[in-house]
């Protein structure tokens, strides 16, 4: 790591170890990591995309950002770090990577490059990046939406998948079966991507959508950790749930994967050439895989963690340390960071929402608890907030977690507990709510 005029990383800093976390305003993994990094005596700031009118309303100190300006914000890091010396940036979320990769760059610290960075920004960049290096994709074409349904729907073959072309993961993507249902999901995913909230963020080709080929077969999602281009599989995750449309609402979790060895083994081939094809040399890694007939094709790769909560369904070493403290570790140099994940079964179900509305709470939580393996449960959706079902919908409920000597034990805990919850909506979303113009 080099310096700009400031103390580098690998020096004996005069200062104790700070980390930079980039992340939403929004994001509830914000604290878990803020909290792993507290605990290892780690100064923490924090970046995230708030008003920069505002005084600091949460009173966290944090850097007000434009991720969708990464130069920009990378510029208001480096004049940060003049003032407050930064050993590292952890970008949590995909909005904020292009950001990280940008201010690494001008610290001197360890990072992903730019390049690498933009190759994952949107879907049809990774599809071609991963293509020229001969790696399995769907055939996929993109459109302004402006460009009449017909002209899009004459280069279009059933089934296929219809999804903005910049938002990442798997809210606004819908399946379609025929011509029918074509015209319907561009319809709803227009509706989606002009509502204010996405273009309050004023995120590029938010006016273009991707349509691609549906592969299909099984989901599987590998963690991984990037230290100098070296892949690192942390876990790999099964879908037990089958993800075949029309919505792709993921819902299940769970680690060592059940699959073959030799597809197991696909699926590591698979996320190193996609990973070296991408340029990702550094940092933590969530990558999403479809299984057809014994082969991975690579969905989506992220230089950033596994989102939401999930992240505490794993633990390593002796010590039995979190996903969130290894990452810190690793990416502040510290020692610790080497464990491997411990032998027992785990999973996560991110909580699905069953219907759009305003949420009042969830019912039959101790219930859920007295289920064998179940560590925890939590809630993270707030009483009198409207929500929002898939494909319009990107947030979950809450998650709950299992622990057990075998996955299918995780599995049946995780079903099991899910089934003694209880939403409760106090109503519909009102006419005149955004939210509930965005889903009609």
């Amino acid at each position: 790591r080099g310096s700009l005029g400031f103390i580098s990383a690998m020096t004996a800093p005069a200062h104790p170890k700070r980390l930079l976390l980039l992340a939403s305003k929004l994001g509830y993994q914000t604290r878990s990591f803020a909290d792993a990094a507290r605990r290892l005596g780690v100064e923490v700031l924090f970046g995230t995309d708030r008003c920069r009118r505002l005084d600091d309303p949460w009173g966290d100190a944090a850097l007000p950002l434009r991720f969708e300006d990464p130069e920009d914000a990378a510029k208001a890091i480096v004049r940060k770090a003049g003032e407050t010396p930064i050993d590292a940036v952890l970008a949590l979320g995909d909005h904020p990577t292009l950001t990280a990769a940008h201010a690494a760059a001008r610290l001197g610290l360890a990072g992903n490059t730019v390049e690498a960075a933009e190759n994952c920004r949107t879907k049809l960049r990774q599809r071609q990046v991963l293509r020229a290096a001969g790696l399995p994709v769907p055939s996929c074409f993109h459109s302004a939406w402006s460009v009449q349904t017909g002209e899009v729907l004459a280069s279009a073959r059933v089934p296929c998948l219809v999804k903005p072309l910049v938002l990442v993961a798997n809210p606004a993507v819908i399946r379609a079966d025929h011509v029918a249902g074509f015209e319907a999901a561009l319809r709803r995913i227009r509706a989606l991507v002009e509502s204010p909230p996405l273009q309050a963020g004023h995120r590029a080709d938010l006016d273009r959508l991707l349509v691609e080929s549906y592969i299909p077969g099984g989901e599987g999602a590998v963690e991984g950790l990037l230290t100098a281009g070296c892949l690192r599989v942390l876990a790999i995750f099964d879908k037990p749930d089958l993800l075949e449309g029309p919505f792709f609402e993921e819902t299940i979790y769970v680690t060592p994967s059940r699959l073959p060895l030799e597809t197991q083994s696909a699926i590591r081939d698979c996320a190193e050439r996609s990973v070296a094809a991408l340029g990702l040399t550094e940092g933590p890694l969530h990558a999403e895989f479809r299984v057809h007939e014994g082969r991975a094709w690579p969905l989506e790769l992220q230089p950033r963690p596994i989102g939401g909560l999930c992240a505490r369904a794993l633990r390593f070493g002796a010590d039995r340390i979190g996903l969130e403290e290894l990452l810190v570790r690793h990416a502040l140099g510290l020692p610790g960071a080497e464990g491997e994940r411990e032998p027992e079964a785990s999973g996560v179900m991110m909580i699905p929402v069953p219907r759009s509305g305003i949420f009042e709470g969830v019912e039959g939580r101790e219930e859920a608890l007295d289920v064998t393996a179940i560590t925890e449960i939590e809630i993270t959706a707030r009483p009198h907030d409207p929500v929002l079902a898939w494909p319009e919908g990107s947030s979950y409920l809450g998650f709950i977690f299992a622990r057990a000597a075998d996955p299918a034990g995780v599995e049946r805990a995780l079903r099991e507990a899910h089934a003694r919850l209880r939403s409760v909506f106090s109503s519909e979303l009102p006419v005149e709510h955004p939210a509930a113009r965005r889903v009609r």
